[in-house]
């Protein structure tokens, strides 16, 4: 690559392009860690993109219809951070580039999103990026169809690379971005040819051109240093009524010794190798200086937008005053008015009329009153409408000639549709949901521990929650998820006991705004268990006293799910022995976890009482609940799966593993 000659044909440019490098450089050196090669790679292609097509404000970073930028290889994060410094973004001035991954600085190792407005969604995890991205652009579509092009009307651009390429998640977003024609998105591959452990034909020799080709995208190569033909690129992507890919041919680390190397992938902290590499871009400046001149022109080009956005403003100003209410509650994540209320009607029909539904269809009772007053939901699932019961029946179906549909059909797609449905809830004005089998968190595990992180309140309807699925067999059954999903830090986990429960689980779901939530939702029918109507959400204090001990107490059951009504079954035989029993349900243990000691041990008291947790999974995390304050010698029992499941019956399989009324009942006996 002749550096020279790219610097005399556009020295313009060249400057500005080489002010990301340098702060790369820079940043990268003073951490002693972090990834150089990308951003000194990408620097052209970023520059003509913020320059000359991205529409945004820096002083206004949340400003809803500017174009999104996601930067998928976010190994590459000094990348943004230095457009970000550049342009003029209060949350980023030079000290946050000189202090790179360090504590507390907003410049973290791979782009956070908490922590910064600036930035749209956390990525590191390859693939993340692109399929997010996804997402983003089904939010846009969806929020013009319904808002209407004036106040909607944006791209997403993604700068991807070879890694994000490889991942698997990629070509189900990749799948469902053609089949969809999302055409206001817009991806540039960093076709550098370089991983970490070599070229990249030591492990791949896909064809990424054909393969977006026949997804169904538009598809460009190009000289990713040539800021002509990057220009003339993005301007025909803009154009195309297909999602578009750009494929930009690059080298990695430009200009510097370990240009096209492995060694450019990561960190270049070589004093010699960055003086050497400064002194070919032409630059004079010390560490972290930029020259005045190309600060300026930088701060210009983030400035820009501003008009734009005064303009946007006025058209926002002539929609009706409903319109506008609508888009700023959505936007906020405020839950519409109604929605309390509509909530309380149908649990207090449901507690009148005393249904047996298996939650699964609890849960498609209640988004039937809930989604025709909260239009901003969106729901889907991934190939098991029928069986997640996902689709309330206000909602069409999201597609080509329908923008405006709700529901979207994600196909066989898990970690796909859990990776955009987090760039809707990241876009904004979107409340996304969506549904698979509980045992299927596997697959969409990496997307789900990313909403957790990001702070996003996107909603994963889990059904066919146990061994309750029955025939399906141990594959399909799930005894180690709901563990695992607990285990993971900011996610609200919901096993509701009946349709009460269910509709309660659905209003703290869709009122969260910096919590994702899981629904554990059974295939088998379960019996009300909340008959007695209360207008409070009892589960929201994640668990309460269903039913009390008639005389002195001297057992507690605490159950979940569909073993609440196998704890009151038991309960009334163990009443019948004059053993004074409580049931306990615990719809979510995180927000039981929330609330102050005194209610805590209002429910689960003090005392040398025998405490014995029932829930069709393993004992892990139960402990804190059976054990609480009262150490090792306290009297305590687990009624659960210690090991997979069988394909029966559901009823032959809860006697074989032992979860039944008897069990609990000997259990309790015996510990007393």
């Amino acid at each position: 690559m002749d550096i020279q000659a790219l610097r005399t044909a556009n020295p313009d440019h060249w400057n500005k392009a080489a002010a990301i490098r340098t702060l790369t450089l820079d940043a990268i050196a003073a951490a002693n860690s972090g990834h150089s090669g990308m951003p000194m790679g990408m620097a052209d292609v970023a520059t003509v993109l913020f320059e000359k097509h991205m529409k945004f404000d820096a002083k206004n970073p949340t400003w809803p219809d500017r174009d999104r930028f996601i930067l998928s290889a976010g190994h590459g994060s000094m990348l943004i951070y230095s457009l970000l410094h550049l342009c003029g973004y209060d949350d980023f001035p030079i000290e946050e580039i000189k202090n790179f991954r360090q504590l507390g600085a907003k410049t973290a190792g791979h782009p956070e999103n908490f922590l910064s407005d600036a930035i749209e969604t956390t990525t590191g995890p390859l693939g993340q990026g692109i399929s997010n991205a996804v997402g983003f652009a089904m939010a846009e579509e969806i929020l013009r169809a319904r808002f209407g092009k004036k106040v909607v009307d944006h791209h997403t651009y993604v700068i991807a690379g070879d890694g994000c390429l490889m991942e698997g998640v990629s070509q189900e977003a990749i799948g469902l971005a053609g089949r969809h024609e999302l055409s206001k998105l817009i991806v540039l591959w960093d076709n550098n040819n370089i991983t970490i452990d070599g070229t990249v034909d030591l492990a791949d020799r896909t064809d990424q051109v054909m393969r977006f080709k026949a997804s169904g995208w538009h598809v460009q190569e190009i000289d990713g240093h040539d800021p002509a033909a990057i220009d003339a690129a993005l301007t025909a992507a803009k154009k195309s009524k297909k999602p578009s890919m750009i494929a930009c041919e690059t080298h990695i680390a430009l200009g510097s010794s370990a240009q096209d190397t492995s060694k450019g992938h990561g960190a270049l902290t070589d004093a010699q190798l960055i003086a050497d590499t400064k002194a070919a871009y032409g630059w004079t400046a010390d560490a972290f200086e930029i020259p005045a001149d190309i600060k300026k022109d930088w701060e210009i080009i983030g400035s820009r937008g501003a008009a734009e956005r005064a303009e946007w403003n006025a058209r926002f100003a002539t929609l009706s005053n409903n319109k506008q209410s609508e888009f700023n509650r959505a936007f906020a994540l405020d839950a519409p008015k109604r929605l309390a209320a509509v909530v309380r009607a149908f649990k207090k029909q449901t507690s009148e009329e005393a249904p047996k539904h298996a939650t699964r269809k609890s849960s498609e009772l209640a988004l039937n009153v809930i989604n025709p007053v909260m239009q901003e939901t969106v729901g889907g699932s991934a190939d098991l409408s029928g069986s997640n019961n996902t689709k309330s029946k206000d909602m069409g179906i999201f597609d080509t000639n329908n923008r405006g549909g709700r529901y979207i059909h994600w196909g066989i797609r898990e970690h796909g549709m859990a990776a955009a449905m987090n760039g809707m809830a990241l876009h904004g004005g979107i409340r996304p949901y969506g549904g698979t089998f509980m045992c299927f968190t596997d697959y969409a595990r990496p997307a789900m521990r990313l909403a957790a992180l990001m702070k996003m309140p996107t909603v994963f309807v889990m059904t066919h929650d146990s061994i309750g699925l029955g025939e399906d067999g141990p594959t399909h059954q799930p005894v180690e998820h709901l563990a695992i999903s607990r285990a993971t830090p900011n996610t609200y986990v919901f096993r509701p006991a009946d349709t009460v429960e269910t509709a309660e689980a659905w209003e703290l779901a869709l009122t969260a705004k910096e919590t994702p939530s899981v629904l554990s939702l059974t295939r088998q029918g379960l019996p009300t268990v909340r008959t007695e109507h209360k207008n409070a959400n009892l589960s929201a204090k994640g668990a309460y006293v269903l039913a009390d001990s008639e005389g002195k107490r001297q057992v507690i059951l605490i159950a979940t799910g569909s073993e609440v009504s196998i704890a009151l079954k038991a309960r009334e035989a163990l009443q019948a022995q004059g053993i004074g029993t409580r049931v306990v349900s615990m719809p979510c243990m995180e927000l039981f976890a929330e609330q102050d000691e005194a209610y805590s041990r209002k429910v689960l008291p003090a005392g040398n009482i025998v405490r014995i947790g029932i829930e069709a999974g393993v004992r892990q995390g139960w402990d804190r609940w059976l054990l609480g304050e009262r150490g090792r010698e306290a009297k305590t029992g687990f009624i659960g799966m210690d090991r997979f499941g069988a394909s029966a019956p559901a009823e032959v399989l809860f006697e074989k593993f032992g979860i039944t009324s008897d069990a609990i009942v000997k259990m309790a006996n015996d510990l007393l």
